[in-house]
């Protein structure tokens, strides 16, 4: 038999076939009632498109991300429940200021005395004098004056000074309630004369314009006739 004819009987029987689809039913019966679980085809998987694969990447790196958030607030401390709360934020320490004394209004002139306080036109940025002028229109058998300087920054004494014989005071320089104080006392047994007469401290200070809103001065007298005087002035917006 030829090539061709085998062929073409091929292709006739092939298509003179028809399944026995009872015959068919009843194997798969069979197979059920044997207790075999029927076959199973198994299909190929198509390829999942490439956006869908970009997609999906990109959604599994935000999850991750995600979950990166979530564990960092809620193993955080200080808050409830483990959520991190941010410190406020802290203040700035106010800087300390030396107030003027609660002295009231001081008396620049009280009877026969008169005072007043200003710092030396001849100050720098670096040192400053500050001088008490006194006048008495009488002598005084009694007088002490106090020179008090706010210690801003950098303060600390260079001297002192007065018109009256250095051998009729006695002079000390103190640091008492945040001032540098100057004193002045007439020793027993001396005068002070009518006239106007001058006390100085001097000191060093931080650089630049020194405010000396906190300095004051003050003096008490007796009079020799016993009666007492009392005067006082600011260096400051009060003077």
């Amino acid at each position: 038999m030829k090539d061709e004819e085998l062929s073409v009987r091929l292709r006739e029987a092939a298509g003179a076939h028809r399944p026995d689809r009872e015959r068919m039913l009843a194997r798969v019966e069979r197979g059920m009632a044997e207790g075999g679980p029927p076959a199973r085809v198994v299909r190929p998987r198509r390829a999942a498109p490439s956006w869908l694969r970009v997609a999906g990447a990109t959604a599994a790196v935000c999850g991750v991300l995600a979950f990166g958030a979530f564990a960092v607030t809620s193993t955080g401390e200080g808050g409830a429940h483990g959520e991190r709360v941010a410190a406020p934020p802290t203040a700035s320490p106010t800087p300390s200021v030396t107030p003027p004394p609660a002295l009231g209004p001081l008396r620049t002139e009280d009877g026969p005395l008169w005072t007043d306080g200003a710092v030396d036109p001849h100050s720098n940025a670096y040192w400053a004098q500050s001088d008490v002028t006194l006048r008495t229109a009488e002598p005084l058998s009694s007088l002490t004056v106090e020179l008090r300087i706010a210690l801003t920054g950098g303060v600390n004494s260079t001297g002192s000074w007065r018109s009256l014989p250095a051998e009729d005071f006695t002079v000390s320089v103190t640091e008492d309630g945040g001032y540098l104080v100057y004193r002045w006392a007439l020793r027993a047994g001396r005068t002070v004369p009518a006239g106007t007469h001058m006390f100085a401290g001097q000191y060093n200070h931080a650089e630049g314009a020194r405010d000396a809103a906190g300095d004051y001065l003050t003096a008490h007298a007796v009079r020799t006739t016993g009666e007492r005087a009392s005067v006082g002035d600011y260096f400051g917006p009060n003077h």
